[in-house]
């Protein structure tokens, strides 16, 4: 077995998929309808993918009806160590029985995560970096570095970016670009465009364009009547995920930390998405050698779902004042060491190489496959996470959201669970549990193929009946 290749079979459920039912089954049907009766109209993935689940099981999920489903989301980017670890469930357990809520006072956990992770952080963070725990969510982690960079440098505005997505929260919204979220609310925020190769907002070509974008951003910040101030932070996802999983070209988040120093002004790296493995390094900032001065970090720091949320910064920026900035679940040591126990695992395993050999395998099936589905504009992803952008035609790029929707559809009623996302919905992802092994992630590509094909047929089928 060569380096990153592990089998990891007995972490998941077999077999997978196993669908002794119709989809949704008689009890997902009746407990969604129960959900529907007792929750908020804001909740959003029941909708679109009709399911109640019962059990999980590294890359694998059941439902209340007994059906297997492998899990091409990972709850969305938390489960990097797949549901239900051995490993951190037993640290969990361990740790649930001495202490779990501790505020911010000291504790074994809390000081091995911290040094753990200052280890693992890259160029000189790992010397120079303190944490912050704040809230749980990694909307927590945003505000957590607005704030500190906004008091640090006494400035309020931020430069965010086209396509960006970085929570819930009111100053999470108003970093976040899609207004269908409720942001940009109304704080100094100015948008930039992020190098969207596929679909370039300035009309360029990636071969020829000198990373134009960055250009952009540089002479923003030098002239003085661009209208935009000098802000307290750049904040930037080294990949964006929600956006539809847009990765830079390389060399363009090298530029962004050059006028970043250029111009004095803190660069905030989101890896709440992107961090613990995903993109086969342990950060993405990784892939151009960027060392940023804040990260932002949640979703897999909690080991297998446990809320959990912080910053890492370097020290300079660390003058705040005490409770500065608190949050009442900050202190939440199952989570800590579940983290912890989720770190090592990654590291004995070499996670990273893992993700990153089975992501590549997996891209070049899905473009291999692309010829063939006319739907299918661009592939593109690194390590395990993955885009697939749907359109009407490959010449205007036109989206087509409904053929994600269809996708997923089709998806799901072949036992695989994916989610869409994308500028205009139309991107197909897979964030799958890292911990998944080739013949699962081989076998739910081929279904993800299959799905495309038929969705493609139904919906063609209106069309031909028009013009029949």
């Amino acid at each position: 077995m060569s380096q990153g290749e592990h089998n990891f079979e007995e972490l998941h459920f077999e077999p997978a998929p196993a669908l002794a039912e119709e989809v949704p089954g008689p009890r997902s049907r009746e407990m969604l309808a129960e959900q529907d009766a007792l929750e908020s109209s804001a909740r959003s993935y029941p909708r679109s993918v009709p399911v109640a689940i019962e059990e999980g099981r590294g890359a694998t999920m059941k439902d209340a009806d007994g059906n297997t489903f492998v899990d091409f989301f990972g709850g969305a980017g938390v489960l990097n160590v797949g549901h239900g670890h051995p490993d951190v469930l037993a640290a969990a357990a361990e740790q649930e029985r001495k202490l779990v809520h501790a505020l911010d006072f000291p504790t074994k956990p809390k000081l091995r995560l911290m040094t753990r992770l200052k280890g693992l952080l890259p160029g000189a963070l790992r010397e120079r970096a303190k944490f912050h725990f704040g809230g749980p969510t990694g909307s927590d982690a945003i505000e957590s570095a607005l704030k500190l960079t906004r008091t640090h440098t006494g400035r309020e505005a931020v430069i965010a970016f086209q396509g960006s997505y970085h929570g819930m929260t009111t100053g999470a919204l108003s970093v976040t670009s899609d207004i269908g979220f409720g942001g940009p609310a109304s704080s100094p925020v100015h948008f930039m465009p992020y190098p969207y190769c596929y679909r370039c907002p300035l009309g360029l070509e990636p071969d020829s364009c000198e990373t134009a974008c960055a250009k952009l951003l540089d002479t923003s910040l030098e002239d003085p009547h661009s209208g935009i101030p000098k802000p307290a932070a750049i904040l930037i996802e080294p990949i964006q995920g929600e956006g539809g999983t847009i990765i830079p070209p390389a060399g363009y988040l090298t530029e962004v930390r050059r006028i970043a120093s250029k111009h004095d002004v803190p660069l905030i790296c989101d890896e709440i998405q992107t961090g613990f493995a995903r993109t086969g390094k342990m950060f993405a900032c990784e892939h151009d050698g960027v060392q940023p001065d804040v990260m932002t970090l949640s979703k897999a720091i909690g080991g297998i779902g446990y809320p959990l949320s912080c910053i890492a910064y370097d020290c300079e920026l660390d003058t705040w004042r005490q409770g500065a900035h608190i949050g009442t679940f900050r202190g939440h040591q199952v989570a800590m060491a579940a983290g912890l126990a989720a770190i090592d695992f990654m590291l004995a395993v070499d996670l990273p190489a893992h993700a990153a050999a089975l992501g590549e395998l997996t891209l070049e099936l899905l473009r291999e496959a692309q010829a063939g589905l006319p739907s299918v504009g661009d592939v593109r992803g690194r390590g395990l996470m993955i885009g697939i952008e749907l359109v009407h035609d490959r010449e205007t790029k036109q989206p087509w959201p409904e053929m994600a929707a269809q996708v997923r559809t089709e998806c799901f009623h072949r036992g695989v669970i994916i989610e869409v996302g994308g500028h205009y919905g139309n991107v197909a992802r897979f964030l799958p549990p890292l911990t998944i092994t080739r013949e699962l992630m081989l076998t739910g590509t081929e279904i993800f193929v299959e799905s495309v094909r038929a969705a493609e047929e139904a919906l063609a089928r209106p069309a031909a009946l028009i013009a029949g």
